[in-house]
């Protein structure tokens, strides 16, 4: 990984030596713990008056507070994931949690037997306090816990017992203690190696972005990443350039595969989505002028101009990669909003992206908000280098705690972590044919 001399953040011997401790004091308290969290929801008080617990403002502070500010490889994390361990195996040992199999579809208001194994499942895993106490009802408290433990598993914090909420709840405990050992021994191979004072992470299965300055989140941006057979790579670089008003140049399988057979049915394909053709020595040839029923597709190049139909629109983040990947906008935005955000070709669609190339270029002379959009709006292709290194890392961490007891979980999307009970979305819609550009559908 390459590093900033100026401002590395390396994880220290005293804090692995501090995890260790913690391991170890909280192996032998967690027990215990684990033990009486059960024991109280047995012995709680029966709560059945659904009107005597409303707190519909605790409910929605439940899901808020699992965001953290601290970044995804922050030294200090291994402690907490360490923790977190220790609990799960005193979870475990005490005989995990129970399945939630209810016979109706839970959300507040509802009254039915299943909410009992529900309370208990969330009080064990501590989304829900012990004090809430036992009945049937699914109140505000059992519908905040069921948000915090949405928003721990990256799903939609809707407070409804949907398939993927019920599938990520019925995971027993002990493969979650496998997941997080899993991704323990990924993050001590992480955090030992030195970090930029600037750095933007990519996490693959959380399918999301951070800009981190001074080992605090500047910004936390949505993405959408590889789909299975096209997956985003780990990787460790620096951000060599921005361009505003990128091309895409499309690959020769896509012209073969895609655009060969589209301008035999549409002659207009090409001229439609802006796409030009270049001939080896940059002279534009005319597209009537090629043979589209042709076996083989011409050697030209195929160069799509910047706009808002170019498969990155407005911004390329340009770094070193054996892969050729890159970070991009996208015209298609409304992705960003699905559940099940892998389904590039292998690079990184950022939402928000202008935010987060604002971030990048804060410390180069002369590209501050007003000047970046009003480039933009030139459609004028401008590479743009950066005045300090910014350094980029795509990672794989599909479990983790950045904030003491609140831990996350994401599917593991490419299973990598070793149980296939943990890749819970189903990959039917997320796998596309062979057209895409790059990292987008091909125009129509």
């Amino acid at each position: 990984m390459m590093s900033n001399k100026s401002g590395i953040v390396a994880l220290s011997r005293r804090a692995l030596l501090r995890g260790a401790a913690v391991t170890g004091v909280a192996a032998l308290a967690g027990q215990a713990l684990a033990q009486n969290a059960i024991d109280d929801v047995i012995n709680a008080p029966r709560r059945g008056n659904w009107d005597d617990q409303f707190d519909a403002q605790a409910a929605s502070r439940s899901a808020v507070n699992v965001v953290s500010n601290t970044p995804m490889l922050s030294p200090g994390n291994i402690v907490y994931l360490q923790q977190a361990i220790a609990d799960y195996q005193a979870i475990s040992a005490n005989g995990g949690w129970p399945q939630v199999n209810p016979a109706v579809k839970l959300k507040i208001g509802v009254v039915d037997p299943s909410v009992r194994d529900l309370r208990q499942r969330l009080m064990i895993s501590g989304d829900l306090p012990r004090s809430a106490g036992m009945s049937d009802s699914f109140d505000s408290y059992v519908d905040g816990a069921v948000k915090h433990f949405q928003a721990r598993h990256g799903l939609p914090e809707d407070g409804v017992m949907g398939e993927y909420t019920l599938k990520a709840m019925n995971v027993t405990a002990d493969t979650r203690l496998m997941q997080l050992n899993v991704n323990l021994t990924r993050f001590q191979q992480m955090v030992t190696k030195p970090l930029e004072q600037r750095y933007i992470v990519v996490n693959i299965p959380a399918a999301y972005v951070e800009a981190v300055e001074g080992d605090r989140v500047a910004l936390r941006n949505t993405a959408i990443v590889g789909r299975i057979s096209r997956a985003s790579p780990t990787l460790d670089s620096k951000v060599s350039d921005v361009t505003l008003n990128p091309y895409w140049t499309a690959p020769r399988s896509i012209v073969q595969k895609d655009i060969m057979p589209m301008m035999q049915k549409d002659p207009t394909y090409l001229s439609r989505n802006s796409i030009r053709l270049f001939d080896g020595k940059g002279a534009e040839v005319a597209p009537e002028t090629i043979d589209w029923f042709a076996e083989k597709a011409p050697n030209l190049m195929f160069r799509q101009d910047p706009g808002k139909i170019n498969a990155m629109s407005s911004t390329k983040i340009n770094f070193p990669s054996p892969d050729a990947v890159y970070m991009h906008d996208t015209p298609t935005q409304g992705l960003f909003n699905k559940l099940m955000r892998f389904e590039s070709s292998g690079c990184v669609r950022v939402q928000n992206v202008r935010d987060l190339i604002v971030w990048i270029l804060k410390y180069t002379p002369g590209w501050n908000r007003q000047e970046i959009e009003r480039v933009i709006a030139t459609r004028v292709n401008t590479p743009i280098q950066l005045a300090d290194p910014v350094g980029v890392h795509w990672v794989y961490v599909s479990a983790w705690s950045a904030k003491d007891k609140v831990v996350q979980f994401r599917d593991d999307i490419y299973q990598k972590d070793g149980d296939a009970q943990l890749a819970l979305q189903s990959n039917i819609g997320v796998e596309q044919a062979a057209g895409s550009i790059d990292d987008d559908i091909l125009p129509q």
